[in-house]
């Protein structure tokens, strides 16, 4: 099992700016979303950082994902894998959550509701369940499934987005994804999954001190 995941979201791009749900939608970052990838390099220059020299560098396909981490000094060790793409919002695509309670379903929420023509909640934590056990197999754990920290190899750093990591951060601790709803998660931060006694843990949250 990795020794550790990073998980860094996307900067700022003008959808997320006004809270609108982008899922396939290739929207590019905006001009702060740029500045936010480049303190993110800045961060991850210095210490306790370093680089990460050892780690291996995952992101999502879409622009705003894969700028971000090449932005952050990535570029050049960079993997693409479509399983860590943005959930798909169907119908509720570029769409705010105060528009579509407004309109289509009032008191939507969509960690409970879902959203028509897009992906099921249960296909999302399907992709990155499978991202998950395909890094334990690297790292040569034959169960991926167990909470015992066989042996330690490398950091993996993931660039996404918010509702993804949210879900792959409740999943990589056991809970369903409809927990993902109480991890929130704002552009370019950074947040690092790891282990405590043998169980997987969070050390570290939403942390945009780079930010400031």
């Amino acid at each position: 099992m990795p020794a550790r995941l990073l998980l860094v979201r996307h900067g700022e791009t003008d959808w997320s700016a006004t809270g609108r749900h982008t899922g396939r939608t290739d929207i590019p970052l905006t001009d702060e979303g740029r500045t936010m990838g480049r303190r993110l390099s800045e961060r991850f220059a210095a210490a306790p950082w370093h680089g990460l020299p050892d780690a291996e560098i995952v992101s999502s396909p879409l622009s705003r994902a894969r700028e971000t981490a090449e932005l952050a000094g990535f570029g050049g060790r960079l993997a693409l894998d479509d399983r860590l793409m943005e959930w798909d919002y169907g119908s509720y695509e570029g769409l705010t959550g105060p528009e579509i309670r407004a309109g289509a379903q009032p008191g939507w929420l969509i960690w409970r509701d879902g959203v028509p023509g897009g992906e099921k909640i249960g296909e999302v934590s399907a992709r990155v369940d499978a991202f998950l056990a395909d890094i334990d197999a690297r790292a040569g754990v034959p169960d991926p499934e167990t909470t015992v920290m066989h042996s330690a190899d490398h950091d993996v750093v993931v660039f996404a987005h918010g509702h993804l990591l949210r879900i792959l951060t409740a999943r990589w601790l056991g809970l369903p994804p409809e927990q993902a709803q109480r991890f929130k998660l704002g552009p370019a931060t950074l947040s690092v999954l790891t282990w405590e006694y043998g169980a997987r843990a969070v050390e570290r949250w939403n942390d945009a001190a780079h930010l400031a």
